[in-house]
This record gives C-alpha cells, structure tokens and sequence, in this order.
C-alpha cells in the first residue's frame, strides 16, 4: 500500500493505518453504474477498497453523459462495466476492480453478492431494489440503498437486523413510468453521500444512516430526515431474527 496515496485519509481524526488497511481488504458490490454510481465508484476506489464489484449489463448512450461522469464520449456504446472499470483501474492501480457484464437476477443474485462485505444500491429499478433486500436479508449483508429523480434523492442504510427496505417503503409498486428528468449534480450529490456511509460502515466510523431516511430537495433547497422503525408483520422480513455482521476487517 503507497502510504503517500492515502495521505488526506490518514490525517482524519482517528483514521489510522489500521484504519487504512481495513479499507484495503474491504470488498463492496456496487449494483448499477448510472448517475448514482459515477458518483460512488470513483471515490471508493480513491479511497483504497481493496475490491470493488460492478454490476452493470447495459452500454454508454450519450444521453448519459449529462450525469453519468465517470465516461467520456468515446465511451459511446462500449459496456459500462467495461469502461468503468478501465477508467477506475487508471484512477488507483492498487485496488481491484472486477465488472459483472450482468443484470442482477434471481438466478445470479446470491451468487454474486456473497463475495462481498457490502452491497451499495445505485439501480434505478423497483424489481432491482426488492431482489438486493431480500438477497441481503438472506445473506446477512449490509447494504446502503439510494435513489434519485428530477430534483430530488434520498438515501438510507440497511442491516440485516432490520428494518429493511420493505419496511420502509412496503409493497411498492411502479403504477406509472418514473419521471425521465434527473438534474445531474443531484445524482452526484446522493451517490457521494452513498460513497461517504460505505466508508464510515467499513472503517467504524460516525452514525449510519440505519433507521433514517436523509431526503434531498434542490429546489427549496434543504434536507429532511425521517426515522422508520422495523415492522414486525413486514413480508419481507417479518420476525426474523438477524444477527447484525462486524463491519469489514
């Protein structure tokens, strides 16, 4: 590890080395490499996590590039994964990053989630949302769930012990098509906050957002936070009892 590298890292209070080689044997699954994962991937692997996972089946369109800054226009139509993962490896040689040209699906899901200590939700589909909540409640994963649209992005954060994703948001439905408008700095905005809570759920470090939904609204502009408990008849995860995993070592 190039000490020199981590340098800001190390001067936080109570970041130490230690502090700075748990990050090195971390390993973080980031489902979804749109505006919400342009955002996180940069900064985790700047930060030095040791593996960083890809999931990503489609390709780069230009009209991603309004949001999506982690590609360029020669980017055009290559798999985001591929060009993710090549523009990550040049910003931090000495991580890993593995791209799963996938979709995550029933059939993979366990699969690939089980070679991670943590799962970073940057999907931008409900079926997506509900597949990583159960996958992690069955696994015993942590993971941080975010979304965006228009003008607006709130972000929470999950433990197996509850409560889950259903237990806040219940049997939620897409009735209608989402907006298609997102103002891309609110996308970097949320995804950045994603980045910040899987560092401090890696390192031991401040509060979690766990049983706290943060929401952000540009146009007041201003930030809200709601508290959401565990709901003992949930469908999802009803009266299980989890056992809350250690952050990573």
């Amino acid at each position: 590890m190039m000490v020199e590298r981590y340098t800001r890292n190390l001067g936080l209070p109570g970041w130490t080395p230690e502090t700075q080689r748990r990050l090195a044997a971390a390993r973080v699954l980031v489902v979804g490499a749109g505006g919400l994962g342009s955002a996180v991937l940069p900064y985790l692997v700047a930060a030095g996590v040791g593996r960083t996972g890809i999931v990503e089946d489609d390709t780069v369109e230009i009209t991603n590039l309004q949001r999506q800054v982690l590609y360029n226009t020669p980017d055009v139509g290559t798999p985001k994964a591929e060009a993710a993962a090549r523009h990550l490896a040049a910003l931090n040689p000495e991580v890993t990053v593995t791209p799963h040209h996938t979709r995550l699906a029933p059939e993979n899901a366990a699969a690939i989630l089980a070679a991670y200590d943590l799962v970073v939700d940057c999907t931008d589909n409900l079926a997506t949302r509900q597949l990583i909540n159960r996958t992690c409640l069955e696994l015993s994963k942590p993971w941080i769930h975010a979304a965006v649209s228009e003008y607006y992005g709130h972000i929470t954060t999950l433990r197996p012990a509850g409560p889950c994703w259903h237990c806040l948001f219940g049997p939620e439905t897409a009735a209608e098509p989402p907006p298609s408008g997102i103002l891309g700095p609110v996308a970097g905005l949320i995804g950045c906050l994603q980045a910040v809570e899987a560092l401090k759920y890696l390192t031991g470090t401040g509060r979690l957002l766990v049983g706290k939904l943060l929401v952000w609204d540009a146009l007041r502009p201003g930030w809200e936070e709601f508290s959401y408990r565990k709901n003992p008849d949930c469908a999802v995860c009803g009266n299980r009892n989890i056992p809350v995993p250690p952050a990573a070592d």
